[in-house]
């Protein structure tokens, strides 16, 4: 045989093995197992117990555990023994564990200061575990999302731990950093799976927000409060402790003032309350429409409601039998701030109810009830003459605009007389109030000046409503045929144009008629016995006197022998 040329063998290639490419969408999982596991409502114990039984499953299933009972020996998921997905989920447990602990610890350090040195060591525990999340993800095979996710992830726990360390630059870096990641992956990923993406941006703004304002912008107060509004659950709280924290650190101990009179030196909380009251007017300017309004409102009447109850609790307990004058003061003063910012509150609901086109005119008398209700009980905290008369010119302008709305509302069901009563009733209380104009607010003096045009456009329509129906019910009773519901059996004497009788079906009488009650004895038969004569029987009838004399020997006789007269 003449072997083969070199050139001529034909070599076969071995089929090369396709790599695997791994891939973990973090934040979907964390997020699913928080809102699963106690994070709803905020249990992070619950959680941190969730961590270790899903950690114990996965190092069983995957078959990495650490030792057995008797002897630990740790095993850490190293690049060359990741065979799936789950090997991932290891480390990502693990950095989790060690957060929700944090989180746990923060929620204690409230009441036990010195858990803070531990909530800062479990946040550095899960911080080196992120760090191996994604040393483990860049050394193998996986998709480019899962290693912007594990950078993203790793940004957050830095940032986290900066921000409790009070490290403000790098925690605004690890915190934008993280927030870039993750609006990008938003923009990149359809739809349905955006939003879990955006609601982590959202949750990382305040955070940015207080840093910034660390760092040295003072405008950053003003926007944690106009976020305070739209947020809800831990975050909100998380929220109001950073605002606290700021109001506290601006706080001083100067004296307060109202209206002339000392108020004493305040606490830091208190103190805090009248610095975000103070800043109030900017973060509403500042929120996008009404209903932002409403919220923030909301949340500083809450931090009212518990400077005062504050307040009330401080005075109880230390200034037993000392001068109570400054205290009570202090005390009118924050009521009067509630009750201002509740005023406006209502007045912002009304404008809401005005735009709206669902909204009922009652709807809108019951907003104007409350905040007179509000202005009376702001009149009851001073007796100074001016503070009334400007209360009282208030008073008048917001009864105006109640009336108004009242006599609208009758209007709706066509009482005009009732309606052109009511305007005018709302006429006079504009002209009362604008009497004292000095005591008016600019805006409250030019909204008076647009109701009198409103009355006086809305009499004239009732006016022209009223005469108007009164012109139909004439045409109508002098022409319309009327339609009677008794039937003709029962009006035989009326005579009525009812076209209901030439139709097949008239309203004469009911058939069958319905049954009388009759008494059980004809009453004739009772009545004849007194008209019957009787014929005399006297002759038959026997006489009593006669009996004796017909006794006689025969009568004595029978009765001696026993068987006389029974």
């Amino acid at each position: 045989m003449i072997p083969k040329e070199e050139s001529d063998i034909e070599v076969e290639e071995a089929p090369v093995p396709e790599q695997k490419v791994y891939s973990l969408e973090i934040l979907k999982i964390i997020k699913e197992a928080q809102q699963q596991h106690g994070l709803r409502h905020g249990d992070y114990q619950r959680y941190r117990g969730y961590c270790s039984r899903r950690l114990r499953r996965l190092r069983k299933v995957l078959k990495i555990t650490q030792g057995d009972r008797r002897h630990f020996k740790r095993r850490d998921v190293l690049a060359e023994m990741v065979r799936d997905d789950k090997f991932l989920q290891v480390p990502l447990t693990l950095a989790e564990r060690a957060w929700s602990y944090a989180m746990q610890l923060r929620q204690e350090a409230n009441t036990e200061p010195r858990k803070k040195f531990h909530l800062i060591s479990r946040l550095r525990k899960a911080g080196a575990h992120a760090l191996q999340l994604q040393q483990l993800i860049e050394s193998i095979d996986c998709d480019p999302r899962t290693k912007l996710e594990a950078q993203a992830y790793v940004a957050y726990i830095e940032g986290s731990i900066n921000f409790e360390l009070e490290v403000w630059g790098p925690a605004m870096e690890n915190f934008k950093k993280a927030q870039v990641v993750y609006q990008n992956l938003a923009n990149a990923l359809p739809e349905h799976e955006q939003g879990i993406y955006k609601a982590r941006v959202e949750e990382l703004a305040p955070n940015l927000r207080y840093c910034a304002y660390n760092i040295g912008d003072t405008t950053a107060i003003d926007d944690l409060m106009q976020m305070r509004g739209k947020l809800g659950g831990d975050l909100l709280n998380n929220l109001d402790s950073l605002i606290t924290q700021t109001q506290e650190k601006q706080a001083s101990t100067e004296e307060i003032s109202w209206r002339g009179k000392s108020c004493g030196t305040a606490s830091p909380k208190v103190a805090a309350l009248l610095i975000a009251d103070s800043r109030l007017k900017s973060t509403l300017d500042k929120a996008s429409n009404n209903q932002a309004k409403v919220d923030i409102l909301d949340a500083h009447l809450i931090d009212c409601k518990d400077a005062v109850a504050a307040v009330r609790e401080e005075f109880r307990n230390e200034l037993k039998g000392k001068d109570v004058d400054k205290p009570q003061h202090l005390i009118a003063y924050l009521q009067y701030i509630k009750l201002s910012r509740t005023l406006e509150r209502n007045l912002i609901l009304v404008k809401i109810a005005e735009e709206s086109e669902k909204a009922k005119s009652q709807d809108i008398v019951r907003l104007y009830e409350a905040a007179l209700h509000n202005l009376v009980e702001m009149s009851q905290l001073q007796d100074d003459e001016n503070f009334l008369q400007e209360h009282d010119s208030k008073t008048k302008g917001y009864r105006a605009f109640r009336c108004f709305y009242m006599a609208k509302s009758l209007a709706n069901l066509h009482r005009w007389r009732e309606a052109m009563a009511l305007y005018q009733r709302s006429l006079q209380h504009v002209k009362d109030a604008m009497e004292h104009k000095t005591y008016l607010p600019d805006d409250l003096k030019s909204d008076l000046a647009k109701l009198i045009s409103l009355i006086e456009g809305a009499q004239c329509a009732a006016h022209a409503h009223s005469v108007l129906e009164e012109d139909q019910e004439e045409d109508t009773g002098a022409n319309k045929q009327v339609k009677s519901k008794k039937m003709l059996s029962e009006r035989l004497h009326e005579y009525v144009e009812d076209p209901s009788l030439l139709t097949k079906q008239p309203n004469v009488c009911k058939i069958p008629p319905p049954m009388e009650c009759i008494p059980c004895k004809p009453l004739f038969f009772d009545l004849a016995a007194n008209s019957i004569e009787f014929p005399d029987l006297s002759e038959k009838m026997q006489d009593p006197n006669r009996k004796q004399d017909r006794g006689g020997i025969a009568g004595l006789v029978k009765g001696f022998w026993g068987w006389g007269n029974r």
